[in-house]
């Protein structure tokens, strides 16, 4: 059975944000502003993820834009070649504070509780068959910026109350067995960053008085940024390359990308190892730029696309799992690397700028010896079987919108 399709528009109307200034912001209050950057990949909504705070008196006097606990927002703006939030509702936790709905984040008012089960709704749109719709609106640019109309105009398969609330039930469950692996993976990551801390001293400060390098003092070559292939060169039966979106976790899903069929001479220049780091070039937001991402072992070849940077550690000064704990260090990141990230709307980092970083260098033996502890911690965190988990989610949720479950 296959449910009837409605659009969007039929069942939800959309409020649009209202356009803070950097200059409204200040250091603290008790009103924040909700920006795209607060709802997080999956439909997870976290206020304090880089928050930004607005005057008090602000709540009053943009009161039509105060959202409230249970209000459904939806991103308007995402990065065109891996959008991760683009068209994703999730729903307002104010927990007692003021919360101003910013631009390029929409509030989706339901029109009828009575035909819209909302988590139904908000499954709905993060099913990646309906949310690839919005990449039509990429135009060929960096982003993709979407208006009322374009958002609204999705369509989505829309069973009656009762199965939409079945539907809900089930999947919520499968969910919620996500969240216990990531939950686990998050309490892993936890533990690395305290031992982190505790063999090499804060990365700032460096209070053990470590030697300080650049990132280019620390290569085994130069950086180098990835190929560009038209459309008309990707095909099943070519090579995988790496592309922003697959640079989104802390280890690129090998299996699972776009293939190109590349020229031998490309294939050369652009393959990389597992000894290589892979830096996030552009972002909508500071901490996607400079991101760095590993790589897995394979005899399989792999290339990178245009929005990446390869790093090449140099093995004899440097361990590549240190170097790539020290960049994910969110310390690092905002006082060493932000700096070097430029830009309005897309922050971005050029090669000459990531070569400024500096870099605390410990002891080459120090290094390794918590390389091993990586090792160990990154193995227990592959027995969580979280894309495990993630697999069998996305294939409930095809046979639930195909009316197969």
């Amino acid at each position: 059975m296959s449910w009837p399709k409605v659009r969007l528009k039929d069942i939800c109307d959309l409020q649009n944000g209202y356009a803070f200034k950097s200059s409204d912001y200040v250091d603290d209050s008790n009103t924040l502003s909700c920006r795209m950057s607060n709802i997080r990949p999956g439909g997870v909504f976290d206020i304090d993820y880089n928050a930004r705070y607005l005057p008090d008196d602000f709540a009053e006097k943009y009161s039509q834009f105060l959202l409230k606990d249970g209000d459904v927002i939806i991103a308007m703006t995402d990065l065109a070649d891996a959008p991760e939030i683009l068209g994703v509702p999730t729903v307002v936790e104010t927990e007692g504070r003021n919360v101003l709905l910013n631009q390029r984040v929409g509030k989706l008012v339901i029109k009828d509780s009575q035909r819209v089960h909302f988590p139904y709704l908000k499954l709905a749109l993060n099913y990646p068959k309906v949310r690839s719709v919005y990449k039509r609106f990429a135009g060929g640019g960096l982003q993709i910026n979407l208006g009322k109309n374009d958002l609204l105009c999705v369509e989505i398969p829309l069973p009656p109350l009762g199965e939409q609330k079945r539907i809900a039930a089930i999947l919520d469950k499968a969910d919620a067995i996500r969240r216990k692996r990531q939950q686990a993976i998050q309490l892993a990551d936890d533990f690395l960053r305290s031992v982190f801390l505790d063999m090499f001293g804060d990365p700032v400060t460096n209070p053990k008085g470590w030697e300080v390098k650049t990132v280019i003092d620390v290569s085994g070559s130069k950086l180098q940024n990835g190929a560009y292939y038209p459309k008309d060169m990707y095909n099943s039966a070519g090579t995988e390359m790496v592309h922003m979106g697959d640079a989104f976790y802390d280890y690129v899903p090998r299996g699972k990308m776009k293939r190109v069929l590349v020229p031998d001479k490309d294939l050369q220049k652009y393959c990389f190892t597992s000894n290589d780091i892979l830096i996030s070039r552009r972002s909508l937001n500071y901490e996607g730029a400079a991101k760095p991402s590993l790589i897995s072992e394979s005899e399989d070849n792999l290339i990178f696309e245009s929005s990446l940077i390869r790093l090449s550690p140099d093995q004899n000064i440097i361990d590549r799992l240190y170097l790539f704990s020290y960049l994910s260090n969110e310390k690092v990141k905002k006082h060493k690397v932000r700096q070097y990230v430029t830009g309005a709307t897309i922050k971005g980092i050029s090669q000459k700028n990531l070569e400024k970083v500096n870099i605390v260098l410990p002891p080459l033996d120090l290094q390794k010896k918590y390389a091993q502890i990586f090792r160990k911690v990154e193995t227990l965190k592959n027995s969580f079987s979280y894309y495990e988990q993630n697999k069998l989610f996305e294939s409930l949720s095809q046979k639930a919108f195909a009316g197969e479950l």
